[in-house]
Order: structure tokens, then C-alpha cells, then sequence
């Protein structure tokens, strides 16, 4: 995997809208965090703007996107949120043209679908929380604090509490993963990384727990839950639980996951929560899971 440069003191770091529209104001307060970082925040045309449930029509998205990532000026591009959108960029992003502009994406959500393309070119990238949650905490904040570290060249070593699911083991591999229902879209696709060899990260927001099992199992029918290397099973929220037969979502995904020998870590902060820890999609990982605790320590080095 080819990991983007590292930023320095007086990078230009991009804010652009590929999705939904945003509230102004987010954009506004992440631009005074990235120069309180020591970076020059340079806001997309459209990026406040507002195109129905969009932040512009696809032309507009589309070419707020292609001008950050095809200036050789700017160093990172991070999303100001998710919603619904980023797929209708899929098609004009090439291998090519990502690999000859490495710079990191930053996002989460329906970001994800960009974090897929970036994977397929062989790029890393950055799944964390965006315009909003840097509105709403100051630089310190765990989730903002790890961000600006890993952009300044900081590998990430996460210790959580564990979980009484949680399966023990260790594993070592490439991470990818993110918004399950949006990488879902993404099977039988080229952009398609839920792939066995592999330590997957999962979460997602409003998914009824039959759809999520719904999901599983076309893993599990295509072979990828029995090959994969470890699984870190994140927030899962705003849905209905238990299900009417009474089972819960860790439930669901425990008997899924039980024919399987490999690490499976549940609870992990990362989704949509106030606690969404940035993942370095594409970095190797050391992934160990106790019930007492789960620890996973990034390789990203230059």
C-alpha cells in the first residue's frame, strides 16, 4: 500500500462536500481547528452549498473533488459528512488518477465508498469523524487529537475495554472496513473490499438487525467470513433491539461469526458515536483480543 506524505506546518488541507449537504457552520469551526493544527483549511466552492438532499448538483461535487485532489498544493481532503452521495463519484476515480495524486481522504459513513476506491488503487486512507464532530470538541478530543497525529506521521496504538462476546486471539494483516451497509453496495464490484486475508472493521447507524444478518450471510455464502483474519465489530446503532424473536444485534453477528477460530473484538469505538476512532484503512495491523481488552496498533510508517 502506498501511504500519501505526511503533512507539515502550512499544508493545505481541503474541505469539500462529495455527499450530503452540511451545516455551514461545521465547516466554518473545522477550518479554525485545522489552523490551530498549523494548516491552511481551503473550502470547496460548493461544499456549503445545498442541491435538494445534496451539496450540489454531481457536476459541483464532482468538480470540488477532482480540483482538490488533482492540486498538487493540497496535501489532504477531508469530507465535511456523509449522508448519501459519494457513490456518484465511483466511476470518474481511476486507479491512475488516485495512485499518481496520493493524498489522504479523511471521512466515515458513506465515505466509505471512497476509502473502497482508495483501497482498490492501493493507497491508504483515513476513516475518522469529520466537520462535525471537529465543530463540537476542541483539538484534545481523543478522536481529533489521534487524527492530527496520525496526519503529522503518529502510527496509532489503541487499548479499549473488552466485551464479553469478544472472541480471544491475535491476528496480523491489512485493515479495511467501515459503514457495513455502504461496503455491502460495493460486492461484486471491483471496489468490492469485504475480502477474505484480511482484518475487517465493521459499524453502522439504522440498520434493522435482519438486514445486517442479511449481509453476513452473503459474506458467509461467498466464503469471505471463513477466510478473513480478524474481525473488529463496531457501534451499531439507532435500530430496533432486540428483534422480535428477541435477539440482539451482538447476538445476530456472535452466531454468525461462530464457526469461525480467528479474533472477533465487539464494542470496538468506532462508527457513529461520539467516540469514532480514526482507522488507517490499508495499514497493517496488530490486532489482540482478550475479554479484558482489545488492543490494535497501526504500521504506518513512511
Amino acid at each position: 500500500m502506498q501511504i500519501p506524505p505526511y503533512l507539515k506546518k502550512g499544508d493545505k488541507v481541503a474541505i469539500v462536500s462529495p455527499a450530503s449537504a452540511v451545516n455551514p457552520d461545521y465547516v466554518d469551526k473545522a477550518c479554525a481547528m485545522l489552523i490551530q493544527w498549523g494548516y491552511e483549511p481551503v473550502v470547496g466552492r460548493h461544499c456549503k452549498g445545498r442541491y435538494g438532499y445534496y451539496s450540489g448538483t454531481l457536476d459541483e461535487r464532482k468538480g470540488d473533488f477532482m480540483e482538490a485532489l488533482l492540486n498538487p498544493e493540497i496535501k489532504a481532503i477531508l469530507c465535511s459528512r456523509g449522508g448519501y452521495g459519494a457513490v456518484h463519484l465511483a466511476e470518474y476515480l481511476s486507479d491512475d488518477l488516485i495512485r499518481s495524486n496520493p493524498k489522504w481522504i479523511i471521512g466515515f459513513s458513506d465515505i466509505s465508498v471512497l476509502h473502497a476506491l482508495w483501497n482498490r488503487a492501493g493507497v491508504t486512507s483515513i476513516h475518522a469523524s469529520m466537520a462535525k464532530h471537529m465543530a463540537q470538541h476542541d483539538a484534545e478530543e481523543r478522536c481529533n487529537a489521534a487524527l492530527r497525529d496520525i496526519l503529522r506521521g503518529v502510527s496509532p496504538e489503541y487499548e479499549v475495554p473488552g466485551h464479553e462476546y469478544n472472541r480471544a486471539g491475535s491476528a496480523q494483516g491489512e485493515l479495511v472496513g467501515g459503514n457495513l451497509a455502504v461496503l455491502a453496495g460495493l460486492i461484486g464490484t471491483d471496489a468490492d473490499i469485504l475480502k477474505g486475508g484480511k482484518i475487517l472493521f465493521v459499524e453502522d447507524i439504522a440498520e434493522p438487525i435482519y438486514k445486517v444478518e442479511r449481509i453476513l450471510y452473503s459474506l458467509r455464502l461467498s466464503g469471505v467470513l471463513e477466510s478473513v483474519k480478524g474481525i473488529v465489530v463496531g457501534r451499531f446503532t439507532q435500530y430496533e433491539e432486540p428483534n422480535s424473536s428477541g435477539e440482539t444485534m451482538y447476538g445476530m453477528i456472535r452466531a454468525m461469526l461462530s464457526p469461525y477460530n480467528y479474533p472477533v473484538a465487539y464494542g470496538f469505538p468506532v462508527g457513529h458515536i461520539e467516540e469514532n476512532l480514526p482507522m488507517v484503512e490499508g495499514s497493517l495491523v496488530d490486532l489482540s483480543v482478550s475479554q479484558a481488552k482489545v488492543s490494535l496498533s497501526f504500521k504506518t510508517k513512511l
